[in-house]
């Protein structure tokens, strides 16, 4: 007779191949294991209660995603564009330099890939693809590329997924994303610039000097807040997760008070985009906890460790394993459902090749970002190819090129750990 495992796994499969959310998925696995194994089904509850209870951290989740909601209906989106542009405009393929510059600003107050896609992308799609100035193939994909950086330059609410499985401090884990998010960037500006000699894309209109001030001006109290969040967390004045309070009450001041740019209407639809995004996550959330309970009852974790440490691999080959591993699977599943269900059974074997978990935790989630804008499931492509009204292979064609140099990235932070380690041992990190 088949182990109760195995069907957990399979029934699971079959509901999320079916259409069924992965969270849904995960608890009804979960629940049929508990049947199939003689357990009382109400651990499944229970367990479920008990993680979310405690989990105080998870917080910072709907609170950064409130955040974000209230920048993208706001003006703050559009005063940010037009500081980046009057910085990045006027160099080849201006605008896909806009694009880089705007995304790692704004990843430094939504945290959130899909919320950076939508807010700032829409915009910065808009504006590429007037007078027929790039392809909306090209400015679809660029657009989903650096969408990648937002997670990854604090504050993140993958990282804050990763520090829930991971027992790791939240601010060391903002800390480490600063440089690899700032290499990604890089690497993506220089291949749009690769792109648009080999093109021909045009500069765009060049903003007088005696301008840049008043849009600086006009964008700062914008740009403060990163500083504020930062600042905050480093200077043990708040928790990141009192940070992500302080986020979305400092968004809706500046957006509602100082920029006079949000009506109650937006607000509510703001209120209401949050609770759907954040109900999102926390089915997927406690179907993770629900199905945690199975693997560890399973001892699957200690399993995989013992099979890899017998396999003599070494630290070097453990991470490149996992990269293909997670790169495989970001073809096929979103990135939370990566952090909460793959991600803990390979902590173990990690801890046991005495990897830094800071430096993991953070090559497991610019793996899992870049499974974002993967074929052929991607969850980005989808959403700015209908943003532009692209069709979504020819969004795929021009993606590679990004595609290609975020793996580089992935690479460099993989087997150069100071890049992800310096900023916070530079904070007092002794991993």
């Amino acid at each position: 007779m088949t182990d109760p495992l195995t069907l957990a796994i399979v029934l699971i499969v079959a509901l999320v191949i079916a259409g069924q959310s992965v969270g849904v998925s995960m608890i009804a696995g979960s629940l049929a294991y508990m049947l199939l194994a003689g357990r009382d089904a109400s651990l499944a509850a229970e367990t479920l209660l008990q993680g979310l209870y405690n989990g105080y951290t998870l917080l910072a989740i709907p609170l950064f995603i409130l955040a974000a909601d209230i920048m993208n209906v706001g003006s703050l989106a559009d005063r940010l564009l037009r500081f980046c542009q009057a910085l990045v405009g006027r160099f080849r393929g201006g605008l896909g330099h806009v694009n880089v510059v705007s995304s790692v600003i704004f990843s430094g107050m939504s945290g959130s890939a899909v919320a950076d896609a939508v807010g700032m992308g829409k915009i910065i799609i808009g504006m590429m693809t007037q007078d027929g100035k790039y392809s909306p193939a090209y400015a679809g994909a660029i657009t989903a590329a650096t969408a990648t950086v937002g997670p990854i330059i604090p504050p993140s609410i993958p990282m804050v997924l990763y520090a829930l499985v991971a027992d790791q401090s939240i601010g060391y884990l903002f800390a480490a994303g600063i440089l690899p998010g700032l290499l990604m960037a890089l690497l993506m500006a220089l291949m749009n610039y690769a792109i648009a000699r080999r093109r021909n894309f045009p500069t765009d209109d060049v903003v007088p000097a005696r301008e840049l001030p008043a849009l600086t001006f006009k964008a700062l109290p914008a740009l403060l807040l990163p500083v504020i969040l930062l600042g905050g967390i480093y200077g043990g004045i708040v928790t990141p997760t009192e940070a992500a309070a302080v986020a979305a009450f400092y968004a809706l001041v500046i957006s509602v008070v100082l920029y006079r740019s949000v009506s109650i209407r937006q607000f509510y639809g703001a209120l209401l985009s949050s609770s759907r995004s954040t109900a999102a996550v926390g089915i997927l959330i406690a179907g993770a906890l629900a199905f945690e309970y199975v693997i560890v009852r399973e001892q699957v974790p200690n399993h995989i460790a013992e099979w890899m440490v017998g396999m003599d691999l070494g630290p070097v080959a453990f991470l490149i394993a996992v990269n293909i591993l997670i790169l495989v699977l970001g073809c096929v599943l979103e990135g939370g459902a990566i952090l909460l269900i793959i991600v803990p059974i390979l902590i173990p074997t990690a801890r046991a090749l005495e990897i830094d978990l800071l430096h993991f935790g953070v090559v497991v989630v610019v793996n899992a970002m870049i499974g974002l804008i993967t074929p052929p499931y991607g969850l980005l492509l989808f959403i700015v190819s209908n943003v532009t009204g692209a069709p979504i292979g020819r969004i795929i064609r021009e993606i590679w090129p990004f595609l290609i140099a975020l793996i580089f990235a992935l690479l460099l932070i993989t087997f150069v750990p100071e890049i992800v380690l310096f900023i916070p041992r530079l904070l007092g990190y002794g991993g």
